[in-house]
């Protein structure tokens, strides 16, 4: 059986790294089996649910490459589906009409000290219901559910569950203004869109059990269903904006491409069984298995985030990481030539985590003018800082040869001539050339600057200090 599975957010906030990983989950689980990913927009709460928070989902969606298979369905385009779903339950009598007012509920509550609703409309005569209705007095809609046994279901992750009927009461499938409950749409939509396995946030498990009655109510197969763990902040504690549970853009507004974010993704709960940790989207669903997916609670951690970012940023090409730039900032490197972008991105990769990181620490390159961290010129330039600038002028003008190899030999043979300390004139170089004491090698920079201008930064450097 090739699986159908849907990932269904409610477009009445962004999406963020929680129904990302669901997504992404629903996306390999379907592909890995040749099966099929779907997504269905739970939009029946029309006063919160925004038009601006749909394209925020669809768009961040697209942006790490999980293209949905088929229409985009809209739950609030299937309001008559809904109401003759209910008015199949009602025929059936699997629902009845409750006319219960909500003071006459919350005084059986205060005296039973229990919110059990005790079924006082379930077994009505016809007669006195037709009355009420005849009044146009509200009234909801509920699911008459058995009072004996207990309601099962193997969960692929979490094993055998199993809900003492006792404990779910008649409860509510369609609320006093006729609207449907989020219970008994997402069953409807499930099966009209063939839904074989529900995966989805361990938040839903609770749900669980009246669905499968709701599917018992008509007749119909109950689908396989997989709760997700959640996914923590770094204290251990739920996801929150604090640490993580920002809308998708974000991250990429920051600069971290969509291979590595669903790498990441992939990796919190999900263990392929191998110590591999750096995989492409194709390699994640050739490994992808939902039974390897852990119970525990998986922890959102940025510096494993930006380690994996890192790896895949090292073994991109260079010119796809340009053109990634160029989308974020089309005027990067464009006082150079693309051939001296490429070179500046083989030094920058290792060292940098997004493409926003190597656009902030790439701009030396590009500008004869440097900034200089006044707190680093203040600790490097000092004492004889200026008199080793000033030798090194000396030293570079009168070289013939330039390139990383001879400029390493030249600059070793002067500090031990000199008796310099290697550590301290590196950074007096360093500074000059790129306003900082960090980045790629030293040698590398003084060759892909060139002669003239790594000369004039080191006398730029002596006149300003």
């Amino acid at each position: 059986m090739k699986p159908f599975v849907r990932f269904a957010p409610s477009p009445t906030g962004e999406l963020h790294l929680g129904g990302a990983r669901t997504a992404l989950f629903n996306f390999l689980f379907a592909k890995s089996k040749e099966g099929k990913f779907l997504l269905r927009i739970e939009d029946t709460d029309s006063e919160r649910s925004k038009k601006k928070f749909t394209d925020q989902i669809c768009d961040s969606l697209s942006w790490l490459g999980l293209e949905w298979d088929d229409e985009l369905v809209f739950q609030s385009k299937r309001n008559s589906i809904y109401k003759h779903s209910i008015k199949t339950l009602l025929n059936t009598g699997n629902a009845y009409r409750c006319f219960a007012s909500k003071k006459e509920l919350d005084e059986i509550r205060q005296k039973s000290s229990s919110y059990h609703y005790p079924g006082i409309w379930r077994y009505k005569e016809k007669q006195e219901i037709n009355r009420e209705l005849e009044t146009g007095k509200p009234y909801t809609i509920r699911l008459k559910t058995s009072n004996e046994g207990e309601t099962q279901f193997d969960d692929i992750i979490y094993g055998s569950i199993s809900i003492n009927n006792s404990e779910i009461d008649d409860f509510i499938i369609a609320r006093s203004d006729g609207s449907p409950v989020y219970n008994l749409t997402n069953v409807i939509d499930d099966k009209d869109m063939g839904i074989t396995h529900v995966i989805r946030g361990e938040d839903h498990i609770s749900n669980t059990a009246k669905q499968i009655m709701i599917y018992n109510a008509f007749g119909w197969e109950v689908p396989f269903f997989a709760h997700l763990p959640m996914i923590l902040g770094e204290d251990k504690k739920r996801l929150s904006k604090r640490h993580g549970a920002t809308g998708l853009q974000v991250y990429r507004d920051e600069g971290y491409q969509p291979e590595a974010l669903l790498n990441h993704l992939a990796l919190l709960g999900w263990n392929p069984g191998d110590e591999e940790e750096i995989m492409t989207i194709s390699q994640l669903i050739s490994k992808y298995d939902l039974s390897q997916v852990q119970k525990k609670g998986a922890v959102f951690d940025y510096k494993k985030l930006n380690w994996i970012s890192s790896q895949h940023l090292s073994n991109q090409k260079n010119i796809n990481i340009l053109n990634n730039i160029r989308s974020i900032d089309s005027k990067w490197g464009k006082e150079k030539t693309d051939d001296f972008c490429l070179q500046v991105l083989e030094l920058m990769k290792p060292r940098s985590f997004s493409l926003i990181n190597i656009i902030e620490q790439s701009g030396y390159f590009f500008h004869e003018s440097v900034e200089f961290n006044e707190k680093v010129v203040k600790k490097i330039w000092k004492n004889d800082a200026p008199k080793i600038a000033k030798n090194l002028v000396k030293l570079l003008s009168d070289l013939n040869h330039w390139d990383a190899d001879d400029l390493e030999i030249h600059l070793k043979t002067f500090i031990e001539k000199n008796q310099l300390g290697y550590g301290k004139t590196m950074k007096v170089v360093r500074l000059a050339l790129c306003g900082n004491v960090n980045g790629p090698s030293l040698f590398d920079i003084l060759e892909l600057l060139g002669k003239i201008s790594s000369i004039n930064r080191l006398n730029n450097a002596i006149t300003n200090f």
